[in-house]
């Protein structure tokens, strides 16, 4: 018998809908490992990830279930993050944090907040808002200049204009005016934002979650890349020219490398298709041959002068990502798809930039380095986004597709809520 559901995709969300599922299922995935961004690749003894990928988990079900699933390999650890600016380290968020930083910048800060305040009106702002208009409102000229605007425009490769505010609310902090003022005065070690916390396993890499998940599934085809989708007819055609049919089809792929692939679509959905924006990712992984080499989990970099916007370190998220007596980074840049920057100048403005701010000394010896692509990394919040993936999604749905996670919904979100699609996606098929 066919499975009545084939899922397209090893990520987490995939894997999750295939262990919730239980039977009756077929998980493609072109690789040769599940995990999908969610791998981990082991060279010269380190462990480098795609980019931070960490577990923020505050669904008790989760919690319950990776535990399950990871056993004793998993730790919890309490963020340390922090922002490089001005020539000085400051604690994540910035908003919260301006304690110092010279004094001109942080009355910037604080005066342009307390006079946002103050203007503020009681009519609600336009709709949709963008994330300029959201970030001068809720936070003023001062934060905007300093983090907000220049941070994310090298996150999202177009100005704040452009984008809209509806992704920033659940992963941007808003301290109240009492906490602003405190951090300005003081070094405030007080907590914000959802990830305030992480769970990361405690070897293999972020990796070892999709293997735990894949060890009990039966279904998972490695090496299957599909080529097709026959909405009509249900059938999905694999690069061998196999045809699989199905009565329920499960994408996690990026939505328009989906629609790219599948036929016969509307021409509104045509249309939709085409106003999707994204941005990839140009991830540099670097072991160094030198102990403790920051202790901190990441640090972002808001500054223009700097090409990557975060730097991190997995040697502490676990001891063992790297060799005794080593450490690790990972450098990310974003870069608009199909405009991949030139490697060798590339590579040296990074390595010439992380010595300029003193994480490499000239002495350290970069024993490995791994460069990884991410095509399709953070979707474009812009004014056609929401409206074009309800179309979109209201469409597959109609022909009994369900296009889940970060990629496949099209949205900004972490791995819990992969997972936790991935179940109610499960639930929905055996409801029906």
């Amino acid at each position: 018998m066919s499975p009545r559901t084939l899922i397209l995709g090893g990520g987490m969300s995939g894997l999750s809908c295939a262990y919730h599922l239980g039977t009756n299922y077929a998980l493609l995935e072109r690789s040769d490992e599940p995990g999908g961004l969610s791998r981990s690749i082991l060279q010269d003894g380190f462990v480098f990830d795609h980019t931070g990928h960490l577990l923020h988990l505050r669904h008790p079900y989760t919690l319950k279930l990776i535990q399950r699933l990871l056993k004793n390999n998993l730790a919890l650890h309490q963020r340390r993050a922090w922002i490089y600016s001005h020539g000085r380290y400051t604690r994540y968020p910035f908003q919260a944090n301006t304690y110092g930083l010279p004094i001109k910048i942080v009355r910037e800060c604080v005066r342009g907040f307390v006079q946002a305040r103050l203007e503020a009106s009681a009519a609600p702002p336009r709709q949709p808002e963008s994330f300029q208009s959201w970030v001068l409102r809720t936070f003023g000229q001062g934060f905007a200049k300093h983090f907000f605007f220049p941070y994310n425009e090298k996150l999202w490769t177009v100005p704040p204009d452009v984008l809209s505010a509806e992704w920033a609310a659940p992963f941007v902090p808003t301290p109240s005016v009492e906490e602003i003022i405190l951090g300005a005065l003081s070094d405030q070690t007080k907590k914000f934002g959802y990830n305030a916390s992480f769970y990361y396993p405690k070897k293999g890499g972020i990796q070892a979650l999709a293997f735990a998940f894949a060890k009990n599934l039966a279904g998972i085809r490695l090496r299957s890349e599909v080529c097709g989708v026959d909405l009509e007819k249900k059938e999905v055609t694999l690069r061998t020219g196999e045809i699989l049919p199905y009565d329920h089809l499960v994408t996690t792929l990026p939505l328009v490398k989906f629609l790219a692939l599948a036929s016969p679509l509307a021409p509104e959905i045509e249309t939709a298709r085409r106003s999707l924006r994204w941005t990839s990712v140009y991830n540099l992984n670097l072991g160094i041959g030198r102990p403790a080499l920051s202790d901190k989990h990441w640090i972002y970099f808001p500054e223009k002068k700097y090409p990557f916007y975060r730097v991190g370190f997995p040697m502490n998220f676990s001891t063992r990502m790297a060799p005794p007596g080593m450490s690790s980074m990972y450098v990310e840049m974003a870069y608009e798809p199909g405009r991949p920057p030139d490697d060798a100048p590339t590579i040296a403005k990074i390595l010439s930039d992380l010595r300029r701010v003193g994480l490499l000394r000239k002495g350290d010896r970069i024993v490995t380095q791994k460069l990884l692509h991410i095509p399709v990394a953070y979707v474009i919040f812009d004014a056609q986004r929401t409206a074009s993936t309800r179309l979109i999604l209201s469409f597959l749905q109609s022909k009994s597709v369900r296009s889940i996670g970060r990629f496949g919904a099209w949205k900004y979100s972490y791995m819990e809520e992969a997972i936790l699609e991935g179940k109610t996606a499960a639930e929905e098929i055996l409801g029906q």
